[in-house]
């Protein structure tokens, strides 16, 4: 079974909106859309570059399907998250599209998600990435699919907008498998499912 891994920029505050342009998700009123890009270096790219390195393909949501394929295939193939995104398998989860799509090898999500998504767990090579696609994201924490979060942390804090952890989350233990910043002050942390949560007890009474 391929793992299914999700890379999200956040803020400091768990917001992941519209890090990447002021017109990028607006919904609820929300104003602070690019909050990531004053802080995307080099550094940052190189790591978008080797986490991109082994996917074997991309699930992602109806907003974000729709803002890749309106820039992505403009990107040069020598790009190396281009040549992924261009040339990988993507799947789209959406109440709302209809097919055909007409980014190539896109394809729509037939059916119950979580059902759908645990069938491309079970086939295919290389990991089955999702970026950005908040709405989706929450669907897949719920149902505990997710294998591993990598989360690019941007050192703002926003106070409103779409987070990373919802109401109806289930309840778990994750495990730190790497972790570094940027020149910028962005943290790049990545994390792996390691089981139950543990709950105990701080203080000089209970030593």
């Amino acid at each position: 079974m391929r793992p299914l891994v999700v890379t999200m920029f956040t803020s400091m505050d768990g917001v992941v909106q519209a890090p990447g342009g002021p017109d990028e998700d607006t919904s609820g009123g929300f104003r602070y859309g690019g909050w990531l890009v004053p802080h995307f270096d080099e550094v940052l790219e190189a790591q978008m570059q080797a986490w991109f390195e082994p996917a074997g393909a991309f699930l992602l949501g109806r907003g974000t399907y729709e803002i890749f394929a309106g820039s992505w295939p403009q990107v040069p193939a020598d790009d190396p998250i281009s040549k992924a995104l261009n040339g990988l398998p993507k799947h789209v989860a959406s109440r709302t599209l209809t097919g055909p799509l007409e980014w190539a090898h896109a394809r729509l999500l037939e059916g119950d998600v979580p059902t759908a998504v645990r069938a491309l767990e079970e086939s295919g090579d290389g990991e089955l990435q999702v970026h950005g696609s908040a709405g989706l994201v929450q669907t897949l924490l719920a149902e505990d699919l997710v294998d591993e979060l990598r989360l690019v942390v941007s050192p703002v804090a926003l106070g409103t907008g779409k987070r990373l952890f919802g109401d109806g989350i289930r309840a778990g233990t994750w495990r730190l498998t790497s972790s570094s910043a940027t020149p910028a002050g962005v943290l790049l942390c990545a994390y792996t499912r390691a089981g139950e949560l543990r709950t105990g007890s701080m203080g000089p009474e209970y030593d």
